[in-house]
């Protein structure tokens, strides 16, 4: 027995982690150096697997995103450029996967030099699922995402960098890659720069004013209401909130009715008696004066029900302590209610701002980014996201479409970060 015992040390101590490295190239075989014939077998086979099945798959996908095709009518550059995409996703798990066999492979060799039991193959399955059942939980929702959400942002970065419009379609004509030039032609074309300029400035206006003024409302109403002076808060708060229990984009429309220059209630019915008329809808700085206004309206309810609920957390001995202190009613709103407020919600609040960066539905719905202005190929009222759907489905100018919703994308991901950032939840989230 004691022959045996030091024959295995010694066996043990020979046992190659090199060796074991070198023969995972091929994936399965550093396993089977280590004695773990089930899992070699499996590594193996699955290696096999991807080649046979995927070969033709990635070898097609691969030549296809390098020349986006090379016969016109026969082939379609834009299928090619799917493929291509769906190629590049599929390598980067096989090539996971390729590192993990080495990993594996040189762990296992390792512990059998240093004469460490390997547990089997169901204890090892049985340790993965306890130690890593969060991970396999999200892992479904995870590669769902990679197809849903990744690959459509991919395609479209891609089409910012092609000759993709109405006059160069496929499969009538091949596309081909343009570098920098659509990025180029924003700044350096006379048309796309006032266009972009005038359009991302307007976006900016929008998104803070438009978003400030309802936290600001909200802010006000719900401290107002959470006063214990007023009485009906129940009634008064399910008022506040009406609003957001009606379809947003059915607001829109009846402000739009409302708002109309020839046949609008306020026109006709409001100002005609004062002999008044505002072109609300056809005068640039007149829209977008309404459009703020209405969002206003329609994105107070949530927030004042954000704070009404952070607000009434908060305990009344702070006040009373305040009291006993001797603070204003200033003091102790801005030393006790403003942080408390805000360190509760502020994640919150930032989506607000990158939401209505994004707002499409009032800015298309309310007069679809209009009126025209001279000299630009955008409307008056058009935020960015507004300019990319007409560019798409009006003009079928894709790859300016694309390198706009690229500049758009890296605007919200860089301002969202920083905000984030500088948030107490953020900072703090390890205590939670």
């Amino acid at each position: 027995m004691l022959t045996e015992t030091t024959s295995s040390s010694r066996q043990n101590r020979r046992h190659s982690t090199t060796v074991a490295t070198i023969l995972s190239i091929i994936p399965g075989l550093g396993q089977l150096y280590n004695r773990r014939y089930i899992k070699g077998i499996l590594l193996f086979v699955i290696f096999v697997s991807f080649f046979t099945v995927f070969y033709n798959f990635l070898n097609i996908g691969f030549w296809g995103i390098y020349t986006l095709g090379t016969i016109a009518e026969l082939d379609d550059s834009r299928a090619l450029l799917v493929q291509g995409l769906l190629a590049i996703i599929i390598s980067g798990f096989a090539v996971l996967l390729y590192v993990v066999n080495f990993i594996d492979a040189r762990k296992d060799a390792q512990k059998i030099k240093q004469g460490i039991r390997i547990v089997s193959v169901s204890e090892a399955f049985s340790r993965t699922w306890d130690h890593g059942f969060p991970y396999f939980i999200v892992l479904p929702g995870f590669f769902i995402l990679m197809f849903v959400v990744v690959f459509p942002l991919l395609f479209m970065i891609c089409l910012a960098f092609t000759n993709y419009n109405l006059y160069n379609a496929p499969p009538a004509k091949l596309l081909d890659w343009v570098g920098l030039e659509n990025f180029k032609s924003l700044i350096t074309e006379p048309l796309w720069r006032k266009s972009l300029l005038s359009v991302l400035t307007w976006t900016i206006v929008w998104t803070v004013v438009a978003t400030t003024l309802q936290i600001a409302l909200a802010l006000f109403l719900s401290v107002l209401v959470n006063d214990a002076r007023v009485k009906f808060k129940r009634l008064i708060r399910t008022v506040f909130i009406l609003p957001w229990a009606v379809p947003s984009f059915v607001t829109i429309l009846v402000f739009a009715a409302m708002f109309n220059d020839d046949f609008g209630a306020i026109n006709r019915d409001v100002l005609a008696p004062f002999g008044l008329h505002v072109p609300w809808m056809t005068d640039p700085n007149w829209a977008k004066f309404t459009i703020i206004m209405i969002q206003v309206w329609l994105g107070f309810p949530f927030v004042f029900a954000l704070f009404t609920g952070v607000l009434q957390s908060i305990s009344k001995d702070w006040f009373e302590a305040a009291d006993v202190d001797g603070g204003s009613r200033w003091q102790k709103f801005r030393y006790i209610t403003f942080p408390h407020v805000m360190y509760a919600t502020a994640p919150l609040l930032i989506m607000q701002y990158a939401g209505n960066f994004n707002n499409f539905n009032i800015i298309y719905l309310f007069n679809k980014g209009g009126p025209p202005v001279f000299g630009q190929n955008a409307g008056g009222t058009d935020i960015l996201i507004s300019w990319v759907y007409k560019l798409t489905f009006d003009s079928n100018n894709y790859m300016m479409a694309a390198a706009i919703s690229i500049v758009m994308g890296l605007f919200v991901a860089i301002f969202a970060l920083y905000q984030f950032s500088k948030t107490r939840s953020f900072r703090e989230e390890d205590v939670y």
